[in-house]
């Protein structure tokens, strides 16, 4: 499916596997590596394909629950931290080995889910902090892991906001290049992100055209990135005609 580059097919066919998850998990249900599978699956469903506010907030509500059934038979003690403060869980994160790298990096990617689908509720506003913590985390494990996917993540969470607003843009900027450099260049959402959080944030229209355009120009065709390329180069088409107007 991520070597697809007909987006109509997949969002077709994608609710098939979502039911697929969904029956292996009940036979097996404390099988981590199926709750990680089921739970990606469900927040890139969402993420990708769903407009619907409602239905995005429930979709996103399933991907965090596999993820924290997969968290919690992992590390309990981090199952319980996570729900916790800050401080907190950022001791119990300082214990955290490799081993708990995929786990605790695939419950911060639906927590942030979770979070973009419900970006008006405070609540979610307010646990970024404990987001953010996560995310650090994986990258001082192995900040290379998932093609610098962390970097992209922190890179966006410190761009939701200006300066003026508790923001970091200078921070974000140098997360997505680090991204740009763990993917090889080969992740072209890294671009359209960069663009849309850090470029627009602090007005910068050259640099905001020139990522956009280099997506443009790139080949889509990547093992396992062709289908959010082909997401990419659509996002990158729309941003690129809204620059006149934005900037």
């Amino acid at each position: 499916m991520l070597n697809q580059d007909d987006l109509e097919t997949v969002k077709a066919g994608a609710p098939a596997y979502l039911l697929m998850i969904d029956g292996l998990i009940e036979e097996s249900p404390e099988d981590t590596s199926l709750l990680l599978a089921g739970s990606k699956l469900y927040s890139s469903y969402a993420t990708t394909f769903v407009t619907d506010e409602a239905r995005s907030r429930r979709l996103a509500v399933k991907s965090l629950s596999y993820a924290k059934r997969a968290l919690c038979k992992n590390n309990s003690a981090l199952c319980k931290a996570v729900d916790g403060r800050l401080d907190n869980l950022e001791s119990v994160l300082a214990n955290t080995d490799l081993n708990d790298q995929n786990i605790l990096y695939g419950y911060a990617v639906a927590w942030a889910g979770w979070i973009q689908a419900n970006i008006s509720d405070w609540n979610a506003i307010a646990a970024i902090p404990k987001l953010v913590a996560l995310f650090n985390r994986s990258i001082a494990l192995n900040e290379t892991f998932d093609a610098g996917g962390a970097h992209l993540y922190l890179g966006v969470l410190t761009t939701l906001l200006p300066p003026s607003a508790g923001g970091k843009p200078e921070v974000g900027r140098r997360h997505f290049e680090q991204a740009q450099t763990f993917s090889n260049g080969n992740n072209l959402m890294v671009n359209v992100l960069f663009a849309k959080h850090y470029a627009r944030l602090v007005f910068d229209q050259k640099l905001h055209d020139q990522l956009l355009k280099q997506v443009l120009a790139a080949d889509i065709k990547k093992p396992g990135l062709t289908l959010i390329n082909t997401l990419a180069k659509i996002r990158a088409e729309e941003l690129l005609a809204e620059s006149s107007d934005y900037f």
